[in-house]
């Protein structure tokens, strides 16, 4: 994993995701379920929550690049425009640093919907904790923080 490496994951976004999350977290805003009134706003019409479009984020992170045993440690990100049910999205990451001391990535981070619009952008800082594996009966060192 050296600076420049990416990893993708695109999923379409549902009605169904607002609901779960709602019921995982209370978010019962009105720009998220009341058409009328989120037509009536800047928004335009109805948006997801945050939370889900960034949800494809840790995915990435979590599975793919740095992979299992990641965390974040630190997220930045600007919500550009915003995602709406029926929307397909891509949420990237590219590693722009790894530290040589500790198992921390510093990731550009950006997810675009189906037209190219970016809708997040910023950085995160990831922490991969290295895991013992499942086959081997020694546990994996651990890893000081600071």
């Amino acid at each position: 994993m050296n600076p420049g490496t990416t990893a993708s994951r695109t999923r379409t976004v549902t009605a169904e995701d607002i609901e779960r999350f709602t019921a995982m977290t209370g978010d019962r805003n009105p720009l998220h379920y009341d058409a009328e009134q989120a037509a009536a706003t800047r928004f335009g019409g109805i948006v997801v929550q945050g939370g889900v479009t960034t949800g494809l984020l840790n995915a990435v992170v979590a599975e793919d690049l740095p992979g299992p045993g990641s965390v974040f440690l630190h997220t930045d990100w600007s919500y550009r425009a915003p995602v709406r049910p029926g929307d397909t999205i891509t949420a990237t990451v590219e590693v722009l640093e790894r530290r040589a001391d500790k198992p921390i990535t510093k990731l550009r981070t950006v997810i675009e919907n189906q037209d190219g619009v970016v809708v997040v952008d910023g950085t995160a800082l990831v922490w991969s904790e290295p895991l013992p594996d499942p086959l081997n009966t020694t546990t994996a060192s651990a890893v000081a923080w600071s």
